[in-house]
């Protein structure tokens, strides 16, 4: 015969693996509790849904963009907001082709304060209770562009070329970004 706290001990030891194994099993059928067709706060929709956390914080603002007279694009977004998950690709797509040319500024709504009182060197001054909403001020400061809802990359496309002087779509080579095997080769050449 054994000891009893041997025995205790024993059961303990095996009972301990089979209850996490157990609440493993629970956790891992479970759905996930956000996605992208639900208005769920699961994080950044930059750094989530668009994988590309280097939209948010912003690298300058609308003040400073106008200082340099640099295009500015404001993107007004909810991270909990499905259509704002939907369109954070978009929003990535556009730096990925302007994002030198100009300065892309996501603002999440829920900092933007309720004064009245804007001036036109602040992102609230363009806001119009819609999101995602995308707002292209160009080098001179004026609105060149006001979509409201999930716009069309070509749409914001048509818009910065005509604010950065470029040819229009349908006269130009489709802007495609390099393979790394082309930037590869390129190099090694």
């Amino acid at each position: 015969m054994t000891n009893p706290k041997i025995r205790r001990i024993i059961n303990l030891c095996l009972l301990i693996p089979i209850t996490l194994f157990c609440s493993v099993l629970l956790f891992v059928n479970q759905p996930a509790l956000a996605g992208i067709n639900d208005d769920r706060y699961d994080g950044n929709v930059y750094v989530v849904y668009a994988g590309n956390g280097s939209l948010v914080p912003p690298r300058s603002t609308l003040a400073q963009s106008l200082e340099k007279e640099k295009p500015a694009v404001l993107i007004f977004y909810m991270d909990d907001s499905s259509d704002c998950k939907q369109f954070a690709i978009i929003v990535s797509r556009i730096q990925e082709f302007y994002g030198r040319a100009a300065n892309l500024i996501p603002i999440a709504i829920d900092s933007i304060s309720s004064k009245s009182d804007w001036s036109p060197t602040e992102a609230g001054y363009y806001y119009e209770d819609a999101v995602p909403q995308t707002v292209i001020i160009d080098q001179k400061g004026e609105v060149a562009y006001n979509g409201k809802g999930q716009v069309k990359y070509e749409e914001i496309d048509d818009a910065l070329r005509e604010v950065l002087d470029l040819l229009p779509r349908t006269e130009s080579a489709e802007l495609k970004r390099r393979s790394f095997n082309e930037f590869n080769s390129g190099l090694a050449n």
